[in-house]
């Protein structure tokens, strides 16, 4: 589609929580303008749990959070950047709710009566809302009480419904429009939909006018107000109607930028019907950060691990997520079709799914592929196969259509992401939302054309290297591209470190290596907390209910004995320099390339963050706006521990989309010539040449430069971040940093 008039240059993320508000957004307004960043875009800011860090929870659509401000705050923020001449970017969350809240406390006290019963997708036909939040007592009748209205159970509050006290709490408790179950009931009983396993974040039916409007008529008011001028939105995957929902949603905000939380695996596209600017750039993530991994390392990082079968380890962790942990879901969907062994077959479909899900009738080959895998593997399952597939293709609005498509994201995201990224690690810088661990690398000829088919399809999409939702940072991804030039060299590390003080379980064990020299310096806490995660996300040796307290105690010992290991540290500072090296050129090339770049917070220096919460601490700000004042008067900083060139390179090329977007139009990719021409990656636009090296360890190795020379566009040229004229030899237009950005003419 055309780009809406509020498209911005860029984004700044900020990750709004009670420990930084819509009063500290504000003060740090100034900051942005002068880091040259187009928008501020924000975490969901509707009212949301109490304490809740992400926001992703919201309770209330109707109002903005007063944990951050309330509206006031909002207001105040939204009038700030206006001044300051900056767009608002605003996530908003479709799919779901946090429960308890007034709406759905509401169902709970009057049941299918309930002014708000079809707000939420709840499948009445199974009796009482299953709440499954019970421990392991079995003496229901003395942990329950009747306080006025409510029901009782330690820190939950439930509604009784009118008329029906009376009694012990049991007897009460028994009258209820709800039932409480223990906890671990909720995987194979429930019978409302939900976001992924999490119990407490009730699913809405945003596809109804009178609850999109509930949901929406705030957030829309801020758009038409000019307050607000692009939105993200959440998780499309989980609506009954992805299209739907956003043609509505463009028609409440028709001039708004517009992108959607959409993974897309390589050679899927957004469908063509939704009127959006494009995805939130998990795509673009993949591809920059490929094209600095060197592809020659796959068999050696494959022996490393033990030669994996990806395939097979995906469909392993696929079949947990089905037979496990969305076993309702399957009962639910399985109910609906007419044939022996329903639920069976549909699990098939969801673990054999080559994408997240299809957007019937649209996308449907990809649900022809998930068919005929499933009738090849399980022949047995044929007959119900096709049963199922004539009744999604007669009716793909239907019940059954709508909600294999909605579960199918479900299945991938817990299986593949939540779970193979942490099972199959061979190399974890490719262990990425959309990202393909299997794909070792990206060429140059492949990215250049995936760029320009970028440029040509959605020139206004956003394009990302770290989120809140990454694995790791955009910059410990760049040290562990290094690796793939090492391969020989750190699987001999991998191994004589394994020796000293390895971890008893190969999977976690390496990647665990890959973390430590990753992340390097990290504490021991953030490591600890880090594995904890990645073993009990595996699910191999322990879980997040299931746990094996040996092997937990084992790695809470682990960084403790590594982190002060001579070998581990001298190993790191090999590859600390060609890491930032590979840092500041997936950078410029994001900041640059098609599309609308993001910069998470705090990443304009070096950031080794690790996955959320480790990606969500504070972030210096006045260290930033400091340093940022010298880049401004004039300093070219060097290549050091303190990020200063990596923010250099942010406030130059952020600035010059935002004061020349007339520079940043077309892809044409440009070709060095010479003995080491495949270590450059360049390209031009609009009057504009990005340069970045590629490989850099090997580019030493093999002596540098030499005579590779880059033949630039016709006119004289100036490198923006040196402020030097640009010559086509590398070995000096590349001599002060690994990247350059070269405008006609003088900077």
């Amino acid at each position: 589609m055309t780009p809406g008039p509020t498209q911005p240059s860029s984004t700044y993320r900020l990750q709004l929580r009670p420990e930084f508000t819509f009063a500290d957004a504000l003060r740090q307004v100034d900051y942005l303008r002068k880091l040259g960043a187009g928008a501020l875009y924000a975490s969901p800011v509707l009212d949301a749990a109490p304490g809740s860090a992400h926001g992703y929870d919201v309770v209330d659509p109707t109002r903005a959070r007063p944990e951050l401000g309330g509206e006031d705050g909002r207001r105040a923020l939204a009038a700030k950047l206006s001044e300051a001449g900056l767009g608002f970017v605003v996530d908003i969350v479709p799919n779901h709710m946090a429960v308890p809240n007034p709406w759905w406390q509401d169902v709970l006290r009057h049941g299918q009566s309930s002014a708000y019963a079809s707000y939420f997708d709840i499948d009445w036909s199974r009796g009482r809302i299953v709440l499954p939040v019970l421990g392991d007592s079995i003496d229901l009748t003395a942990e329950l009480t009747v306080e006025g209205d409510e029901l009782v159970y330690y820190d939950h509050r439930f509604p009784l419904a009118p008329g029906t006290e009376g009694g012990t709490p049991d007897e009460v408790h028994a009258r209820q429009h709800y039932e409480l179950v223990h906890w671990r009931r909720g995987n194979t009983e429930l019978n409302y939909r939900r976001f992924f396993d999490i119990t407490t974040l009730a699913a809405v039916r945003v596809e109804l006018p009178e609850v999109f409007q509930a949901t929406h008529g705030e957030v829309l008011r801020w758009v038409a107000a000019g307050e607000v001028t692009g939105l993200r939105v959440d998780h499309p995957d989980g609506l009954a109607d992805p299209g739907g929902y956003l043609r509505a949603l463009r028609a409440g905000a028709p001039d708004a930028w517009l992108v959607v939380e959409k993974i897309l695996h390589p050679g899927e596209n957004l469908p063509q019907s939704w009127p959006v600017d494009g995805t939130t750039g998990y795509d673009a993530l993949r591809e920059i950060t490929g094209v600095f991994v060197d592809p020659v390392a796959a068999p050696r990082f494959s022996l490393l691990a033990g030669s994996p079968d990806y395939p097979a380890v995906e469909e392993e962790a696929r079949r947990l997520v089905t037979d496990t942990i969305l076993v309702a879901e399957m009962r639910r969907i399985g109910a609906l079709v007419p044939a022996p062994h329903g639920p069976e077959a549909v699990a098939e479909l969801m673990i054999a799914f080559p994408v997240y899900r299809s957007y019937l009738p649209e996308g449907s080959a990809h649900w022809a592929l998930a068919v005929e895998r499933v009738k090849s593997k399980r022949p047995d399952l044929a007959s119900t196969v096709d049963t199922i597939d004539r009744l999604l293709r007669t009716d793909p609005r239907g019940e059954l259509a709508t909600r294999i498509q909605q579960t199918s994201g479900m299945v991938v995201a817990k299986g593949t992401e939540d779970t193979t990224f942490y099972r199959y690690t061979r190399f974890a810088a490719l262990n990425e939302v959309g990202g393909s661990p299997d794909h070792f690398g990206l060429g140059v000829p492949e990215f250049h054309e995936l760029a320009a088919a970028r440029e040509a399809g959605h020139p206004a999409t956003m394009t990302t290297l770290t989120t809140h939702d990454t694995k790791r940072s955009e910059d410990v991804r760049a040290r562990l591209a290094v690796l793939s030039e090492l391969a020989d060299e750190f699987a001999d590390a991998v191994e004589r470190w394994t020796e000293k003080h390895g971890i008893d379980e190969p999977a976690l064990n390496l990647l665990a290596w890959q973390t430590l020299v990753g992340a390097w310096p990290i504490t021991a806490d953030r490591l600890h907390e880090y594995l904890d995660k990645a073993a009990k996300e595996a699910k191999i040796r322990t879980t997040w209910t299931e746990h094996d307290e040996a092997f937990e105690a084992e790695i809470a010992a682990w960084p403790s004995r590594v982190l002060d290991d001579p070998d581990v540290e001298a190993f790191v500072e090999r590859i600390k320099g060609p890491g930032w090296s590979n840092s500041l050129g997936q950078k410029l090339i994001q900041l640059t390339a098609p599309g609308v770049p993001d910069v998470y917070q705090g990443t304009e220096l070096w950031d080794l963050s690790l996955v959320d919460p480790d990606n969500r601490r504070a972030v210096d700000y006045g260290l930033r706006h400091e340093m940022l004042e010298k880049i401004r008067a004039g300093e070219l900083p060097e290549i050091d521990d303190t990020g200063a060139a990596k923010l250099l390179v942010v406030h130059k090329a952020l600035t010059l989309r935002r004061e020349r977007p007339e520079l940043f139009h077309g892809y044409q990719p440009l070709h060095a010539e010479g003995p080491a021409a495949a270590h450059a990656v360049a390209f031009a636009r609009t009057g504009l040449v990005v340069v970045a090296t590629r490989l850099p360890v090997t580019l030493t190795a093999s002596g540098g430069w030499r005579d590779t020379v880059l033949p630039l566009p016709p006119g004289s040229w100036t490198d923006v971040l040196t402020g030097a004229p640009a010559v086509p030899e590398l070995s000096s237009l590349l001599s002060r940093y690994p990247v350059a950005l070269l405008v006609r003419g003088e900077a």
